[in-house]
């Protein structure tokens, strides 16, 4: 295994350099250090054996509950308007959505003319229109929840019910008159949202 051209000195060395010497010759002469797993890859290691025993502790059906769950949220984002999702996001998207998401339900309004209204009328006039929006999670109660595992267990069906609280107009503002362009007097009531909560 070694080459036999090496000689060693007979005669004793000082500490120090006998030192410098074993160091020099265990250096050269030691075969490449096997490579060591970095402690990051044994933490990973370590998540992935905590989950995968997480996972063996849940039955099948709380599986597919699970799985149905987070397929059911992945329907809402995507017929809310939100795009695909990447598989993995970056943290800072990540943080971004969850500060969009979390904006609490609050009036809002907006400058539009009667015709953007929708309502059928032509005119040119504007009104302010003040809506609802954000989101109501810290107003979920004990019906929602409910009626959520009632739907996850498929005990309701085919009826359109909704499992958590919406952000909409608690009280309206006053009645909006205009003249449409026949100049013809209109008075729309509810219109404009005066107060919103989690319904």
């Amino acid at each position: 295994m070694f080459n036999g051209s090496r000689k060693y000195s007979p005669l004793p060395s000082s500490p120090s350099s006998s030192r410098a010497s074993s160091s020099s010759s265990s250096s050269s002469s030691s075969l490449p250090a096997a490579p060591r797993r970095s402690p990051r890859a044994l933490q990973r290691h370590s998540l992935l054996s905590q989950y995968s025993s997480l996972l063996e502790s849940y039955t099948e059906g709380e599986i597919r509950q699970l799985i149905s769950a987070l397929v059911e949220r992945y329907s809402q984002a995507m017929n809310s308007g939100g795009h695909e999702l990447p598989l993995f996001p970056r943290s800072g998207s990540r943080r971004k959505r969850a500060r969009a998401r979390h904006k609490p339900c609050a009036l809002k309004e907006l400058e539009v003319s009667v015709s953007e209204l929708g309502l059928g009328y032509e005119s040119d006039e504007t009104v302010l229109f003040r809506y609802c929006s954000g989101t109501c999670e810290a107003a979920v109660r004990s019906y929602d929840l409910s009626l959520k595992s009632m739907r996850n267990r498929r005990r309701i069906k085919k009826e359109k019910v909704r499992a958590r609280p919406c952000c909409r107009p608690l009280a309206y503002d006053d009645d909006v008159s205009f003249l449409d362009a026949y100049n013809r007097y209109y008075t729309v009531n509810e219109l404009s949202a005066k107060e919103c909560g989690c319904v």
